[in-house]
């Protein structure tokens, strides 16, 4: 017997300088005389950052506990089908937050509130939300690194009504003492333990009594398949595949000289303005009309001089002759020492801070322009009108901030330099995008062929809505099929394009929704089980085809009185 608990968000103030306070997870097993034999590992590193800790335990003497505590709701964005399968496969889930922290709890209720509701999916499983902290309502500070929305406290009323949207049991902690985390945390989340527990046996007891009374036609004997790479685990290569695109330098459409134009650095206008509006402002994306910062459209005057014309010789590999590349002098010839280094910072998904100053350190050698170079580069990652928050904050905080995300530029005319053509519509993309992302399309572009030189690419064999949302992928890394039917043509044209990940996310998605769908529903359904095995098949899925077929000598009272039964040999 097993009690399954997902523990999400962050207790702690986003300001707070005590890093080493103890979360509201570990406080409870570590004090709740009900649990023993804690055992705790960090588990499914993303670009070499825990995304949640795994807590094993034991409960009331000999009920397994496991419990995934995420105190960053970058899961939801980086990773879909995790958070999906932590969340389907939880008997318990608490959202935490601090009461002081009025930014994170509005990020949380805006974007991530809606991202819970669909993963859960109509699901009974309980919920409970931790309002941690007690209200600071003194008079707020003054100085400027403290004028932000952050000072503003979240209200019960605000908690409450969050509660309300999900169903959820809303509680308050003022601290985590013994009271607080044993007698009243503690005494809720044991009594959905016991629920949970009870419904389990009940649900167990059906089972068996269903068992004994039906003798039923035996199916065909099939091992169980084994599990897909998908499940176990498969990390996301999305930041690694930017980076990569930078040290190969394919369909590079800028390059960066010194005064004197001795050297050239190569980038990608899409990346750099997906990370920064200094570059939207001088590639053009953005008017200085449009800036809602004076000091962002000066730093670009001031650090950079565009020229056009032709900067490589000979032209880039993957760019047609068309697309005019981009000259960019920079004017400061110690930031300019530095821009590999800032480029490779920008590139592995900016948010490695500390290895950039260790970098910068070892090139310039003197701390004065050590910090000249820095603080350009804060600048230039500054969102307009908002607080420059880079300074003095750590890695994970500036990831939160400055996400590489392309989702801007997806299915946009801006900075495009190709278009798709599928049935009579057209689709814009950026090269740098795709030859990062997709190996086939890297060959297709950089090689001897047609589509190198043209900007305008035919695509046959997929519908429009298809392609979109393998593109969809390609700029986010995260997709969401509205069917079983359309995860399928998704997965034919990453199979086309040869996207693995995509292809077992799609099959992920088939075998969730079968796996999830009533004997009921399963024998009453127009969606063809055996047409989805011949596709898996032929399109070389090998583990959905395995698992399908199984799927059919599970259930093969239902599927032997359909037609298309007969098609199978």
């Amino acid at each position: 017997r097993s009690v399954n608990i997902v523990a999400l968000g962050n207790e702690r103030d986003g300001f707070s300088e005590d890093s080493h306070q103890p979360s509201l997870i570990w406080s409870y097993l570590g004090r709740s005389a009900l649990i023993s034999q804690i055992d705790s590992s960090l588990s499914a590193s993303h670009v070499g950052n825990p995304v949640f800790t795994e807590y094993q335990a034991c409960v009331f003497g000999n009920v397994r506990l496991v419990v995934h505590d995420c105190p960053v709701w970058d899961i939801f964005d980086s990773d879909w089908y995790t958070s999906c399968r932590l969340i389907a496969g939880a008997d318990i889930i608490v959202i935490k937050y601090s009461v002081n922290d009025k930014t994170s709890f509005q990020e949380l209720k805006d974007s991530y509130v809606p991202m819970v509701k669909k993963a859960l999916n109509h699901c009974s499983v309980p919920v409970i939300i931790s309002a941690i902290g007690a209200r600071k309502n003194g008079v707020p500070c003054t100085c400027p690194l403290c004028t932000s929305d952050r000072r503003s406290c979240v209200t019960t009323s605000e908690g409450v009504q969050l509660a309300k949207e999900l169903g959820a049991t809303y509680l308050e902690l003022h601290t985590l003492n013994d009271f607080y985390i044993q007698k009243y945390f503690g005494g809720v989340l044991e009594y959905f333990m016991i629920q949970s527990l009870n419904q389990k046996s009940s649900e167990k007891m059906k089972k068996r009594k269903k068992t004994q009374k039906c003798h039923r036609v035996q199916p065909p004997q099939l091992e169980q398949p084994e599990k897909m790479p998908i499940l176990k685990g498969e990390a996301s290569h999305y930041n690694a595949d930017l980076h990569n695109l930078l040290c190969c330098c394919q369909c590079a459409d800028v390059a960066f000289y010194p005064e004197d134009l001795s050297t050239a650095v190569e980038a990608h206008k899409i990346i750099l303005c997906s990370v920064s509006h200094l570059f939207m402002l001088l590639f053009g994306v953005k008017s200085p009309s449009n800036a809602h910062d004076a000091s962002v459209v000066q730093l670009a005057q001031s650090l950079f001089v565009v020229q056009e014309g032709d900067p490589f010789p000979p032209a880039p590999r993957g760019v047609p002759s068309c697309v005019l590349p981009v000259r960019v002098v920079v004017k400061d010839s110690v930031f300019c020492s530095c821009l590999p280094d800032i480029l490779h910072f920008i590139y592995s998904g900016a948010f490695q801070w500390e290895r950039l100053e260790e970098d910068v350190k070892k090139k310039l050698k003197d701390t004065e322009k050590t910090e000249h170079v820095l603080e350009k580069v804060k600048c230039i990652l500054k969102t307009p009108g908002k607080l420059n928050a880079v300074k003095d904050c750590r890695s994970h905080q500036i990831k939160r901030l400055y996400n590489t995300s392309l989702r801007l530029f997806f299915n946009t005319p801006v900075l495009a330099d190709v278009i798709f053509k599928i049935q009579g519509a057209t689709v814009p993309a950026h090269r740098a995008v795709l030859v990062a992302r997709c190996e086939v399309m890297a060959a297709m572009f950089n090689g001897n062929y047609l589509e190198a030189k043209s900007v305008l690419v035919p695509v046959y064999g997929v519908s429009k809505d298809t392609f979109l949302s393998f593109l969809e992928y390609l700029y986010t890394d995260s997709c969401c099929p509205a069917s079983i039917l359309q995860a399928m043509s998704l997965l034919i044209c990453a199979e086309m394009y040869q996207v693995m990940r995509l292809q077992h996310i799609c099959e992920l998605y088939i075998i969730t929704q079968l796996q999830s769908m009533p004997s009921r529903e399963l024998a009453s359904t127009s969606l063809s089980i055996v047409s989805l095995l011949k596709k898996a098949k032929f399109h070389n899925s090998d583990c959905l085809s395995t698992w399908l077929l199984h799927f059919i000598a599970t259930n093969y009272l239902i599927f032997s009185q359909k037609p298309e039964f007969q098609e199978l040999s």
